[in-house]
């Protein structure tokens, strides 16, 4: 394997992989002796890129052996942050400091793009489960910001990241101006995302609870959106549990769990993909799906 393409994977617990940059230049990380055993894989993304245009980054896990493209680089996130938002949110829950079935006002002054529930709440009332789950399934725009407010603003958004070992990601706005590009803002890495989703729902020492996690699965396995993102570059009978992220200029982003009909340790994915802006969506979901393929692949899975 050239020093080009070479991609260093360690543990599930560290996952600190080195990732290629646009020049297909990849940083090298010294393994720890402690991970001596953890797979080391080639995956090399740059013909999609090259078919499609755009910079593509994934990161993917299973167990012990992981890879990624770009794993370091970052991407603005868009959507895929409602899943950390409902998970800080279960957080709160379980710590006394929020009740599921507490009830809030929406008011048509929280109304902006995208609403699918909460503009048909206007003047009413969702409870606190009704609009984690509106913001995680629907992706709906004002029930995100209407959490965020709640739990104290993007301070504690940014806290609840740091609790949870992230210390990179940056949370800089609210929706919808955080999926518009602006420098480092509203970004995360591949690499990262794949160690927050591991955190929070694989790892014994998650802080989510039981309860929390049936939740939270639920919705990311109910969502109806990206049917052509993860889930279209899966074989059949595996499922997803995912959220999506997309911008209107290009970004296509889907991240998640995927799990295998016999059973096994789920593998861990986080794609995201900025396009260019003359691509169609189907297009954009396209490479998605395919980086998916590729990444199982590597992982002996195709």
């Amino acid at each position: 394997m050239s020093a080009d393409r070479r991609t260093v994977l360690l543990g599930a617990g560290a996952l600190a992989l080195a990732a290629c940059s646009r020049e297909v230049k990849s940083a090298e990380t010294d393994l720890d002796a402690d991970v001596e055993d953890a797979g080391t894989l080639d995956l090399d993304l740059s013909d999609l890129e090259a078919r499609h245009g755009g910079r593509l980054g994934l990161a993917v896990a299973s167990g012990s052996v992981n890879a990624a493209w770009r794993g370091n680089e970052r991407f603005v996130y868009c959507s895929t942050f409602k899943m950390y938002l409902a998970a800080a949110t279960l957080l709160r829950v379980q710590a006394g400091q929020e009740r599921l079935d507490r009830a809030i006002p929406i008011t048509a002054a929280d109304m902006i793009n995208h609403a699918p529930t909460t503009e048909k709440a206007v003047g009413l009332t969702l409870t606190v489960e009704q609009l984690m789950k509106a913001t995680v399934e629907l992706s709906d725009n004002p029930a995100a910001n209407i959490l965020i407010r709640e739990m104290g603003g993007l301070d504690a958004l940014r806290a609840f990241y740091r609790g949870i070992g992230d210390d990179s990601t940056r949370v800089d706005r609210l929706e919808p101006e955080m999926n518009r590009a602006d420098g480092d803002k509203d970004t995360i890495t591949p690499i990262q995302s794949v160690q927050n989703i591991s955190r929070l729902l694989v790892a014994p020492d998650t802080p989510l609870n039981a309860a929390s996690r049936v939740l939270l699965m639920r919705w990311m396995t109910e969502t109806p959106t990206g049917q052509g993102r993860i889930k279209a570059g899966i074989p059949a009978g595996w499922t997803v549990a995912h959220k999506t992220g997309t911008g209107g200029y290009g970004p296509t982003n889907d991240i998640g769990l995927i799990q295998r009909p016999a059973g096994g340790a789920p593998i861990v994915i986080a794609v995201y993909f900025h396009a260019t802006r003359d691509s169609t969506d189907a297009q954009r979901e396209a490479v998605i799906a395919d980086a998916t393929r590729l990444a199982l692949k590597a992982l002996g899975h195709g």
